[in-house]
């Protein structure tokens, strides 16, 4: 039986320990083990379509199982100097990682890994142990590995740990030479280096393996991106993602945190990339023991259950600690502790395709000029109360904007979520453009349109002429703190259904508010860390639907 197999049926028999994504992802491992699957790529060299077989190879395998727990020596605490002995997830996952190859090329199916799991789990120390046989045992001349973080200091965390293993390693430390500057293999021509984002020395790699640790804390994809293109010469390259949680939304680790989802949800088809997340599936699962294994895979074995436990216990009585305990010891996306709402309050993934002919109430935030405008219309369909946004941004704006925020607002435009308004200010017409084009072209018809005041007499004097019922929205406790109550508790209910819009989910999960003594709220633009235009359009459609909610839903036909 091969570790994929044996970890598989243990998944089998413990359940409520392991995350639906893990369940996913091993299953169909288990079923490519069994039966070989053909694949179709095409060749973008010649354009043709090519069709390839892959198959398991347990030999090949096991080869980076066998040199790690014979070669590697562990650095810290009570295993400091002994063999590395891996866990079972950590030898399925090297197995699949290894293992599948194509049947003719013998070549590696997997180019890319993604491992996200909880800390203290033994991420890094098994990075460094990848690292090590990458640069010696992988039958790859001249290989160059490659540590990268946006920082150097981060990216040497797992190059360090792999000098330490060789030198606490006699047969290790007899044929590799590790210097301040790298770590050399002469019998190959190979080394193994820290790289950082600022790094001179980014033109002309030809990596063999990137291990990118901690992406959590990345905001620049594009060091991400230069190094999977540094691939691209060799013929069985690796580019290994791992993190634990974090809360910076909608940088790098969404990006590839959602990517990855989607492929073990099969919405993406990509052969090429092998996801693993352990996480818990709700974020109330905290407090259940057993769940925490979802998680924390070497929970008892690597990371102490018995620390964990008091974790929970003093999270539990002091609230300020639950925010860092979710996202780093059970792997729940957070968004800071301060935010107005959790991850898992805001998420939610289900989208709608039919919604047309129908009466709505709209808000919007205008902004200013030269910033993220946002307009909201939000309508009740078939018991759910459905959200649709455009957004704007000045067109000399967005490369700033991308490189300076460091936020894909260039993604979002070619995805149809973001348009282009003037050249260096917004011009408002294109959101009177906007709402006579959804009247026009899909009859959702505003009965209100929301809006706050400030910088809007002639936007509104102009949507007045085109027949539009405008309401001012007083920004202020008085107002919206009702409303902003109502719309927490119907996105914890998952009753709003926003199409998965990734710019208005950035925005809930930037937003702070401010509560005076009587517990009223309202959004704190200048506490909130970026944009938060998306969350403040919705919240001025919500204070209009609060308030004539009942007549609304009579004069729909509607319920909710």
């Amino acid at each position: 039986m091969t570790y994929i197999e044996e970890y598989y049926k243990w998944i089998n028999d413990n359940p409520d320990k392991v995350c639906n994504k893990v369940k996913t992802i091993y299953k169909r491992l288990v079923d490519d083990l069994k039966t070989p699957k053909e694949v179709s790529f095409l060749n973008k060299s010649t354009g043709e379509i090519e069709t390839h077989t892959y198959i398991f190879d347990e030999r090949v395998s096991l080869r980076p199982i066998h040199f790690i727990e014979k070669y590697c020596r562990q650095s810290k605490g009570k295993w400091n100097g002994k063999p590395l002995k891996l866990e079972l997830f950590q030898k399925a996952f090297i197995q699949a990682l290894f293992g599948f190859i194509d049947k003719d090329s013998n070549c590696r199916k997997y180019k890319k890994a993604i491992f996200f799991v909880a800390r203290k789990n033994g991420k890094s120390v098994l990075d460094s142990a990848i690292a090590n046989y990458m640069l010696t045992k992988d039958n790859e001349g001249g290989a160059e590995i490659y540590s990268i973080a946006t920082k150097k200091e981060q990216a040497k965390i797992v190059w360090e740990e792999s000098k330490k293993m060789i030198r606490k390693s006699p047969c290790l430390a007899k044929r590799i030479r590790c210097l301040v500057g790298g770590i050399y293999y002469d019998a190959t021509d190979s080394y193994f280096r820290a790289l950082a984002s600022d790094s001179n020395s980014l033109d002309g790699l030809n990596a063999h393996l990137v291990i990118a640790d901690e992406v959590h804390a990345w905001k620049d994809k594009n060091l991400l991106d230069v190094m999977y293109d540094s691939m691209s010469a060799r013929t069985q390259p690796i580019l290994l993602e791992t993190s634990t949680m974090g809360t910076v939304r909608q940088n790098v680790f969404d990006i590839e945190y959602d990517y990855a989802s989607q492929v073990i949800d099969g919405t993406i088809q990509d052969e090429t990339l092998l996801p693993i997340i352990y996480e818990l599936d709700k974020e109330g699962e905290w407090i259940n023991e057993d769940a925490w294994y979802k998680a924390n895979p070497a929970l008892g074995a690597i990371k102490s259950l018995k620390d964990l436990r008091e974790k929970v216990e003093r999270a539990k009585a002091n609230p300020i600690e639950l925010v860092n305990l979710l996202c780093k010891d059970f792997n729940i996306r957070q968004n800071g502790l301060n935010a107005w709402l959790t991850f898992d309050d805001l998420n939610n993934e289900r989208i709608y395709t039919d919604w047309k002919d129908t009466y709505c109430i709209a808000g919007v935030d205008l902004s200013s000029t030269t910033d993220l405008t946002c307009a909201t219309l939000l309508g009740v369909k078939n018991k759910e109360i459905r959200i649709k946004q455009m957004y704007w941004i000045p067109a000399n704006m967005l490369e700033k904007k991308v490189k300076d925020d460091r936020i894909p607002y260039d993604k979002w435009l070619k995805a149809g979520w973001l348009r282009l308004s003037g050249d260096s200010k917004i011009d408002y017409h294109d959101v009177s453009n906007w709402f006579l084009e959804e009247v026009r072209e899909n009859d959702l018809r505003p009965l209100y349109v929301g809006y706050d005041s400030w910088n809007a007499a002639f936007w509104c004097d102009e949507m007045k002429s085109y027949g539009f019922n405008m309401v001012e929205v007083r920004q202020g406790m008085k107002t919206m703190s009702s409303p902003m109550k109502q719309m927490k508790a119907d996105l914890i209910d998952k009753k709003i259904n926003y199409n998965n819009n990734p710019i208005l989910k950035w925005c809930l999960s930037n937003t702070i508010v401010k509560m005076d003594s009587n517990e009223n709220i309202q959004p704190d633009k200048e506490k909130s860390r970026q944009r938060i235009d998306g969350a403040v359009s919705l919240i001025d459609a919500y204070c209009i639907y609060v308030d004539k909610q009942q007549e609304y839903l009579n004069y729909i036909g509607e319920e909710v």
